[in-house]
């Protein structure tokens, strides 16, 4: 296979020893030439770029920049960490750094110079290359799109779907009904059979050696019990389940009130231990020992853990670990939710949040899309980060208060 035709650059390198004055004078005026032509691109372009060192220094960014987040042209210098704190520069350092295919998508809000909703993407200056020479970030301001989307979704897509979940509601609520009172009627029978005179009793009066068989008989009865009792346990889960989906896809009001996210985190885990469990999946929790308690509606962001969890167990096909974390800054607390399955592609990654989108045999493509309008309800962010073969992480932010204009300091 041939190998690739180096830049024009790379052939400069080469021979810069063997040039004479002239020739030297030739190659500046061509990369100045170049230089011009891409500030001119990058400038032209709508989405912002930063070029950002090692160590989090911001070495180049192009005016777009300017609009979206108000950064001033001599602004170049300062760290990442102080324009951008929604963003999680060391996180990002750390994946650049470890190398291999990867990708980096955080979406957030910022209120300075004005209100906008940007999506983030990183990538690595080299490449899949171990270590790190620096990462590029590009800011894609998605307000409109943003705004068309729920425009669209919440008119027609939900409308669709909210008639379909009703009727299929209707349908299971049917069966389920007939199964709830069949199931009191058993019950019933299985009392008569432990009260009532049984014909292993007028045996065991006509030939003592029978007594067995009315112990038999009470063991049955017992055991009866135990199994109806576990089908009308499943019956009431069918039925919140159904309550649940209804309520998810419905553009409820949120109820808020004050909670903690390590408690909606242990409730979460308590109702799904046994599916988790039974996939073989090693469960690690890594909650803040004090964590603010945050206004929210605990019942809707218990749904939000329910998709995230049920969906990195399902990415796990062979064990694997579940990760739960929570935790706090000055503005915002978070949960974040990770596993160590195959990852999303980067082909993907765009589009997991569509509705009806999905990469499993028999997924709906909807959980993700009720995660994000829940967490956008709650004035939240949701960060992703996945990589090829390692695993994905959901990491979704939860203001503590309403949020203030930041100004950025001026530095000298």
């Amino acid at each position: 296979m041939a190998a690739v035709k180096s830049s024009f650059l790379d052939k400069v390198l080469g021979r810069i020893g063997r040039l004479d004055t002239e020739g030297l004078q030739t190659v500046v005026q061509r990369l100045a030439r170049e230089r011009s032509f891409l500030e001119t691109l990058f400038n032209t372009i709508e989405d912002g770029v930063l070029v950002v060192d090692e160590n989090g220094r911001v070495l180049y960014f192009n005016q777009a920049v300017t609009r979206l987040i108000g950064l001033q042209p001599d602004a170049e210098d300062l760290q990442i960490a102080d324009i951008l704190p929604e963003v999680d520069w060391q996180k990002i350092s750390r994946t650049d750094h470890t190398g291999g295919a990867h990708v980096v998508r955080h979406e957030f809000e910022i209120h300075y110079p004005r209100p906008r909703f940007l999506r983030l993407y990183a990538a690595p200056l080299d490449g899949e290359a171990t270590g790190s020479s620096g990462v590029a970030l590009i800011l894609h301001d998605a307000t409109e799109a943003r705004q068309k989307t729920f425009e669209a979704i919440e008119s027609e897509r939900i409308q669709a779907l909210t008639l379909l979940a009703a009727s299929v509601a209707h349908e299971i609520g049917n069966p389920l009904n007939a199964l709830h009172i069949h199931l009191q009627l058993m019950e019933r029978e299985v009392k008569k059979l432990k009260t009532a005179p049984t014909s292993s009793r007028l045996l065991a009066r006509s030939r003592p050696k029978n007594i067995e068989t009315e112990m038999e008989a009470a063991e049955v009865a017992k055991k009866l019990e135990q199994y109806l009792d576990v089908a009308k346990g499943e019956i009431h889960r069918l039925d919140y389940i159904v309550t649940q989906f209804l309520g998810a896809i419905r553009p409820a009001p949120l109820q808020v009130k004050l909670a903690s996210l390590n408690d909606v985190v242990e409730k979460t885990l308590d109702l799904l231990r046994p599916e988790i469990e039974n996939r073989g999946v090693t469960v690690k929790t890594k909650l803040a020992r004090h964590l603010t308690a945050t206004p929210v509606d605990a019942t809707q962001l218990q749904q939000v853990l329910v998709n995230l969890v049920k969906n990195a167990t399902q990415a796990m096909t062979t064990g694997g670990t579940l990760t739960l974390q929570t935790g706090e800054n000055s503005d915002n607390v978070w949960f974040s939710v990770a596993d160590t399955g195959g990852g999303i592609p980067q082909e993907q990654i765009n589009r997991i949040f569509e509705p009806f989108y999905t990469t499993k045999k028999k997924g709906s493509g909807l959980g993700l899309m009720i995660v994000q309008r829940i967490v956008r309800a709650h004035n939240g962010r949701i960060e992703l980060e996945s990589q090829v073969g390692r695993g994905t992480t959901f990491r979704i932010w939860l203001p503590l208060h309403e949020r203030k204009p930041r100004l950025l300091e001026n530095k000298k």
